[in-house]
């Protein structure tokens, strides 16, 4: 006797997740608002694939003998290790690097897709997610990073993230290393302590003060008993740091309205960069921060030149985690607070973030390479659009395909035909492929969201015509009939018109709820 074999269990891995097809045409419409910004602004598309040489993801890999810790990775037939993308910019930079002297100098270009994260997955956190990034490559001067920090203001609102809904954060990385050399961080020995200090204090927004100075010091249990190992500072460092994060830098004026497009506030807030960035100059004063305070003293006059100083600000608070920063460090912050599950007001935080990192591209060409770029978090700004009823990801433009019902299979290529003619008019049609009668092939058309079918049956075809359902019509109609009976013996919003009339007929109903003459 022997068993029968066992069946696969259909189940999702953690930290993944499917998507239906109105989350993917909302991600669709979303990532063409953002290209249509990028490609504003004069920046190019490209695409790198999914797979590189673990060596080039740098820094993410801890050892030679354990290359998938961070990322997933596999040996190649020729013992070489190729990982799956971590993020879309260290790809960028090896294809920059291989493409050098074909491109033009600076070089702007844009890209969307999957990246991967061997880690935990927990709530929000996944290990394939999709971000959007927009880098220019070959510019060393801040007024680039400065245009990033425009652009990325200027993206959110593309998608209907509306002014003082955002607030675009920056710092910079040299600043950082100046406060971390004032506490005795300094020197190539202390690289791993120094990354640990910044990831502790990119945590603020989630853990609070009370967590980062856990995480500055000997490190923090979190709510599932996970220990996360600190930084190991000293109490008198810890205070150090927590005093300069907590410095306001950009403080909004009281006696003004925040609105946009008022000059006298927009000069107010600039002499506020002036005064606050002297002041965090002497906190640092002799460190390597001297020329990061300048960086972003020239940013801030850039920002308020274009006019979006009510829109970005200059603080302690940005550091981003990754290890390859090496200047202005900048992120999109969403300020309004949504309910979560439980009905409680969450913010949803950072959606964006980026960087300027000089080293990537170099570490293959052995040159100075100058590069800034920012990702957008593709899910989490979708959710955050879910969040205030968007109507780049509601219902407009979601109805499904136009159904022609098949009403006898013997004549299913009249019923081809039909679809055909209505596809070739442009109008998102199909034949109904299933071996179901008329009431459950219109219960499908009603699942996939149809706004109209079209019946032929023999009676018709003697005729030379179709009968035209609009569903949308006729649901309406059904909430005011009292029986059954009358609905079915009404025929609400059913008509019958000649075969030739029916893509026109077709384009009535369409048009009528405000599709464009075409299902789309």
């Amino acid at each position: 006797m022997t068993n029968a074999p066992q069946k696969p269990k259909a189940r999702l891995p953690r930290g993944l997740a499917d998507r239906g097809a109105g989350d993917a045409a909302a991600t669709a419409r979303m990532l063409d608002a953002i290209a249509k910004t990028y490609r504003l602004y004069g920046f190019e598309p490209v695409e790198t694939p999914l797979i590189e040489y673990s060596d080039a993801l740098g820094k993410f890999l801890p050892d030679q003998d354990r290359p998938n810790e961070g990322v997933f990775s596999f040996q190649d037939d020729d013992e070489q290790w190729l990982s799956l993308r971590y993020d879309l910019t260290a790809p960028l930079a090896r294809y920059v690097a291989e493409n050098y002297e074909a491109l033009p100098k600076p070089y702007r270009s844009y890209r969307a897709g999957y990246v991967f994260r061997n880690e935990k997955p927990g709530p929000g956190r996944f290990r394939q997610f999709m971000q959007f990034d927009a880098d220019t490559v070959g510019a060393a001067s801040p007024a680039a990073d400065a245009e990033m920090c425009m652009m990325l203001a200027d993206t959110l609102e593309a998608v209907g993230i509306k002014r003082g809904d955002y607030v675009v954060k920056v710092n910079n990385r040299k600043v950082l290393d100046g406060v971390m050399e004032a506490v005795g961080l300094g020197g190539e020995d202390k690289a791993g302590q120094r990354v640990a200090v910044l990831r502790a204090i990119d945590k603020l927004d989630r853990l609070g003060f009370a967590g980062v100075r856990a995480l500055l010091g000997a490190g923090r249990k979190d709510e599932s008993g996970d220990y996360t190992r600190g930084a190991g500072l000293g109490l008198e460092a810890i205070e150090h740091v927590i005093a300069f994060i907590r410095q306001p830098i950009h403080e909004e004026p009281t006696s003004f309205p925040p609105g946009p497009g008022d000059g006298l506030r927009r000069r107010t807030v600039q002499a506020d960069y002036e005064a606050n960035l002297d002041a965090w100059g002497r906190r640092v004063a002799g460190t390597a921060a001297e020329q990061g305070i300048k960086d972003l003293r020239q940013m801030g006059r850039l920002f308020d030149a274009a006019g979006y100083s009510d829109r970005i600000e200059i603080t302690a608070e940005v550091v981003r985690g990754l290890e390859y920063y090496t200047g202005p460090v900048y992120e999109a912050e969403l300020t309004f607070e949504v309910p979560n599950d439980q009905g409680q007001p969450v913010r949803l935080g950072s959606v964006a973030g980026g960087g300027r990192y000089d080293g990537l591209v170099a570490r293959f060409l052995g040159q100075p390479v100058p590069a800034t770029g920012f990702s957008i978090g593709v899910s989490r700004l979708l959710a955050a659009l879910k969040a205030t009823n968007s109507p780049l990801v509601g219902g407009a433009g979601t109805a499904g395909p136009v159904v022609v019902l098949v009403m006898d299979g013997d004549r299913i290529a009249d019923y081809q035909r039909l679809t055909a003619t209505l596809r070739n008019a442009g109008i998102r049609a199909e034949m109904y492929l299933g071996a179901s009668g008329m009431k459950a092939q219109m219960k499908y058309a009603d699942r996939r969201g149809s706004p109209c079918v079209v019946i032929q049956g023999s009676d018709e075809r003697e005729r030379g015509s179709v009968q035209i359902k609009d569903l949308i019509e006729g649901a309406r109609a059904a909430g005011s009939m009292a029986t059954r009976a009358e609905y079915a013996s009404a025929r609400p919003a059913q008509f019958e018109a000649p075969e030739a009339d029916m893509v026109a007929r077709v384009r009535e109903v369409l048009g009528a709820h405000g599709l464009g003459g075409g299902a789309t």
